[in-house]
């Protein structure tokens, strides 16, 4: 029990320690060198903007008593966020913020999620370096730039939920029907869910992109852009610029890593002191300990012919030979 209480402690010391370091971090980037004068302007002026809609609601909220008040207060904050996303301009600066931290938190949600549904404590990373999952990552980038513009047309929220499922289903079907037909490899399949649609999609999870697209949409995107802001500072540019250089480097040598792989099993031996340096240093061993949740080549699910996932034991006892000696018939 007092081990428990420490370990706690420590793990709540770690993370203050880790969040203050980013803030201080953050704040660090925002000193500097300014950018052009109208990107900063547009940035000061939405800033403003959010402010006064702020002033003005709080000072509303400052005549309401007990409850109202703390309603009023809360109304006022998202008051003064939606005035900033009015001006915000939505660029590569928070995509590629959105895409790193949705990359990582989608992992994480994903890892917890097998942990406590399954037992599973298996690394379900999607890239060779650091702890990002592509999927997750994309998903994020275009529920918000979809939402971002449903916002902007006054979208209802049965349009939003429609929307996003829409896109969670055609990006589940891309990125699966992608790892089957190039490298002979599958992360995931639903085959033995009875709500399947495809492989990869069924109607549960089209529901649950629907659910988790609205509450992006209303909850989490515009409370997120607006701590990312807009850049007015070399170093916010220089940093954001340097973080998509790396990720794109990770998602290309993944697929180059996953390409050797499919030629490796093909038995293609490699073409050039590259190819030979990556089947070194990137190993079937590398591949099999890194994406622990990956299937390729032989190791896929075994499918009939009307889709659907054969057990092992199943298909052990197709394989096995008809026991016992048939008798002849004599003419």
């Amino acid at each position: 029990m007092l081990f428990t209480v420490f370990f706690l402690a420590f793990l709540f010391a770690v993370m203050q320690g880790f969040v203050r370091t980013v803030v201080y971090f953050w704040e660090w980037l925002s000193r500097g060198d300014k950018l052009d004068e109208d990107d900063v302007e547009r940035a000061e002026t939405a800033l403003e903007e959010s402010e006064d809609a702020l002033e003005r609601e709080l000072a509303r909220a400052g005549r309401q008593r007990g409850l109202g008040r703390i309603f009023a207060r809360w109304r006022a904050s998202n008051a003064a966020v939606e005035e900033y996303l009015d001006h915000l301009h939505l660029g590569w600066y928070q995509i590629v913020i959105i895409f790193f931290v949705g990359s990582m938190a989608g992992l994480l949600i994903e890892e917890v999620w097998m942990l406590v549904s399954a037992g599973l404590t298996e690394n379900r990373v999607g890239l060779v370096w650091g702890p990002f999952s592509p999927l997750y990552g994309l998903g994020a980038v275009l529920l918000t730039v979809l939402s971002f513009f449903l916002r902007s047309r006054g979208a209802k929220g049965w349009q939003v939920f429609l929307v996003s499922a829409l896109v969670g289903g055609v990006l589940e079907q891309l990125a699966g029907w992608s790892m089957s037909t190039f490298f002979d490899a599958e992360s995931w399949t639903y085959l033995h869910l009875p709500d399947h649609i495809t492989q990869w999609v069924a109607w549960r999870f089209l529901a649950a992109w629907g659910l988790l697209g609205l509450v992006w949409c209303r909850a989490v995107m515009p409370r997120l852009l607006y701590q990312i802001g807009m850049p007015t500072t070399r170093r916010q540019a220089v940093f954001v610029t340097l973080v998509a250089i790396y990720l794109v480097a990770d998602v290309a040598m993944t697929l180059v890593c996953f390409d050797r792989k499919t030629e490796r099993d093909a038995g293609e031996p490699p073409a050039n002191a590259f190819e030979q340096w990556v089947d070194t240093n990137y190993s079937d061993e590398f591949i099999s300990s890194r994406f622990q949740n990956l299937k390729i080549g032989d190791k896929r699910d075994k499918v009939d012919e009307n889709g659907n996932i054969i057990l092992e034991e199943t298909a052990a006892e197709a394989e096995e030979p008809a026991g016992g000696e048939s008798e002849g018939v004599r003419p």
